[in-house]
């Protein structure tokens, strides 16, 4: 006699996070279905609505776990030390920043998606000591959070010098723009 599988919810529920996050970044919003989705994680299709309620659901539940994955870390410390938070992000988690690139081709997704960034960006301003209600300064966060994005699409196409240098050059580089902006 065989015993039944054990089941973790909490397990699954990261299993479907994490290839939601691989193809929502490579595939877009539109192009990703819940069954592709489901097939790489290795579940059943049904389980993405038990515990996402849908797929915009589960497309909200990535963009949350990026920012508070942002949000553990990211946003302490002075300039120097948000440099260097920049200067990985690419290494540590490239697919939920290419996450947030990503156009879904979905009204509510996209709000989702561009209240994400605005949040970040402000979130940025914040941890520099600025105040992001000023309109120049969400300017200049919102510049800052464009320069992180952009290194980390450079570094994925492999764009040298960008894609090899190392964290001291990239956290010298990102601590100018953001001294510099905010």
């Amino acid at each position: 006699m065989t015993t039944p599988r054990r089941r973790d919810a909490a397990a699954t529920r990261q299993l479907l996070l994490d290839a939601a996050r691989r193809r929502f970044a490579a595939d877009g919003y539109t192009a990703t279905s819940v069954r592709d989705i489901a097939a790489e994680a290795g579940v059943n299709v049904a389980l993405i609505s038990r515990y996402f309620e849908s797929k915009e659901g589960l497309f909200r539940a990535c963009l949350r776990g990026t920012v508070d994955e942002l949000k553990q870390t990211a946003f302490e410390g002075g300039p120097r030390e948000l440099a260097a938070r920049m200067a990985g992000a690419h290494s540590k988690a490239p697919n939920q920043l290419l996450l947030l690139l990503r156009s879904s081709g979905d009204e509510a997704a996209e709000r989702i998606r561009l209240d994400t960034l605005a949040s970040i960006a402000a979130r940025l301003a914040t941890a520099a000591g600025t105040n992001p209600e000023n309109p120049q300064i969400s300017v200049n966060a919102q510049f800052v959070l464009a320069t992180a994005l952009g290194v980390v699409i450079l570094r994925s196409a492999g764009l040298e010098p960008l894609s090899t240098a190392d964290q001291d050059q990239l956290t010298a580089s990102f601590e100018k723009v953001i001294t510099a902006l905010l």
